[in-house]
């Protein structure tokens, strides 16, 4: 049998590729693999003991909240307010945020890169390639001058196959760190979905409250109107003097002038939902008040350990260590020797019409080794630039988890702090409300003076903002928590749909 039998040809090809197929399967992926770090040994977020319960306090935004060691939480968290408008902006946010749009587009782009990179490295390349020319060529090529010149045309049509042996895993760790990219691209979109449905309720908070805060000047300063006509008729009787009037006026413009810088506030806080929930700032957004809201009374504490599986963050930063890993086993195996094999099938003829007629198919195979001898230290240093990639990778990492932690023990004492706050302020206000009417009455009858009156109006005026303040700061800081805690995407129905899947 000769040596151009095809027979033989494809008996060779297949042996070759088996080979290499094996290769593969058995060589090692040279660098360090990547195992997901140990979480923090504590169970603790704070110094101390932690109190179970929050205290109590008037109002509906007074009730006590006890904290439950490592409840669950709901994909939907912002409903446990209970506040309709609030659920259904939120909602809207998720649904038309460019903010999401722009993470859902990234990821995409993250997987598409590492599907394309997966069929590249893996699998063999097959490209297939047409030609045709036209020739001349003298006899004296050929050492016969007389034999004058010839022309001719050549015409071929070839398959091309190559492939490149993971001997040391360098396309493996490749796609490792590709992978790695894409992981990192859907916990950012975790975190823009826990980032944006946060801004949305504590923005919904802060309007509610500016809200409250407006009303309640606006009934200060009726007040301080009704009590400016009742000096000014003093005045007018003789029963009060000139400075008396200038200095009731004084506190009536006073109190009038924070107005403006509320409703500016107001109006800023306002743009700022309907852009949230991707709306143009003059889109007209819900009306929120503060006793429409419910103030959670369970509020869950996952421990440490937990908490780094749920914050979209930590992950991430995971993620980036993960490929900064599978980046060293690239550049370790960049040291080694890459191995290739290419073969190529076709017919030569001089004539399209007598491809892959009998006597004009060609075939070759081959292999090459590409051993690195000196590349001017550029690969070594590369390898010591991974290396310190990959250590500051996980310093990063590092300090996402303690940034996270500290998030959670900050925002637990907050809620601690919160509820004696309120408590307080609400005393103040009660004390501050009821000094007020005694001081009037006091006044009315000559017994105080002025300038006692205006000091309890201005105690009052600012106790009852601070009771304000000290409602929206509970609401705010339970919404915190439950951001700081991961905002339970893992409970959403596509991540259940996923693990059924998986």
């Amino acid at each position: 049998m000769s040596s151009s039998d095809p027979s033989r040809a494809l008996g060779a090809r297949n042996t070759l590729f088996c080979v290499a197929i094996s290769a593969a399967l058995t060589a090692c992926a040279l660098g360090p693999n990547f195992h997901s770090p140990a979480p923090p040994a504590t169970e603790h977020y704070t110094q101390g003991e932690q109190p179970q319960a929050t205290t109590d306090a008037p109002g509906t935004a007074g009730a006590v909240q006890t904290f439950v060691a490592d409840r669950d939480i709901p994909a939907d968290w912002w409903a446990l307010f209970q506040s309709e408008p609030l659920d259904g902006l939120v909602r809207q946010s998720l649904r038309d945020s460019p903010t999401i749009d722009s993470a859902k587009a990234a990821l995409r782009s993250a997987q598409e890169n590492y599907f394309a990179e997966r069929g590249s490295l893996l699998l063999p390349k097959a490209d297939g390639t047409f030609s045709g020319t036209r020739q001349k060529t003298p006899g004296a090529a050929f050492g016969a001058p007389e034999l004058g010149s010839s022309i001719f045309t050549l015409v071929s049509a070839t398959v091309n196959v190559s492939y490149r042996l993971d001997i040391f895993g360098a396309s493996r760790r490749q796609l490792e760190a590709l992978q790695s990219q894409s992981d990192y691209q859907r916990w950012q979109l975790e975190a823009a979905n826990l980032s944006l449905t946060g801004n949305v309720v504590t923005t919904a908070i802060n309007v509610a409250s500016l809200r409250a805060q407006i009303a309640a000047v606006q009934d200060i300063v009726a007040s301080e109107r009704d009590q400016l006509n009742v000096v000014q008729r003093q005045f007018a009787a003789g029963g009060a003097s000139r400075s008396d009037v200038l200095s009731q006026s004084t506190q009536l413009a006073q109190t009038e002038a924070t107005l403006p810088a509320l409703e500016k506030a107001l109006a800023q806080a306002q743009h700022r939902l309907a852009v949230l929930s991707g709306k143009t700032p003059d889109t007209n957004t819900p009306e929120f008040d503060l006793e429409h809201f419910s103030l959670p009374t369970e509020l869950p504490v996952s421990v440490p350990a937990k908490l780094l599986r749920q914050r979209p963050d930590v992950q991430a930063a995971e993620a980036l260590l993960h490929q900064a890993t599978a980046n060293v086993g690239v550049a370790t195996a960049n040291l080694f020797p890459q191995v290739n094999l290419t073969g190529a099938i076709g017919s030569e003829a001089l004539s399209a019409g007598s491809l892959f007629t009998g006597g004009t198919g060609s075939w070759s195979v081959g292999a090459s080794l590409t051993q690195p001898i000196f590349h001017g230290g550029e690969l070594i240093h590369k390898r010591r630039g991974a290396l310190a990639d990959l250590d500051n990778a996980a310093a990063q990492y590092r300090q996402t988890v303690l940034a996270a932690m500290e998030d959670v023990a900050d925002t637990l004492r907050a809620l601690e702090a919160d509820a004696r706050n309120l408590r307080a302020e609400a005393a103040a206000e009660d004390l501050a409300g009821k000094s007020l009417e005694i001081t009037k009455k006091q006044f009315a009858a000559g017994g105080v003076s002025h300038v006692q009156l205006l000091i309890a109006e201005r105690q009052y005026s600012q106790a009852r903002q601070n009771r304000v303040l000290a409602e929206a700061a509970r609401y705010a800081d339970s919404a915190a928590l439950y951001q700081a805690l991961g905002g339970g995407w893992w409970n959403r129905k596509d991540q259940e749909e996923k693990v059924t899947k998986q």
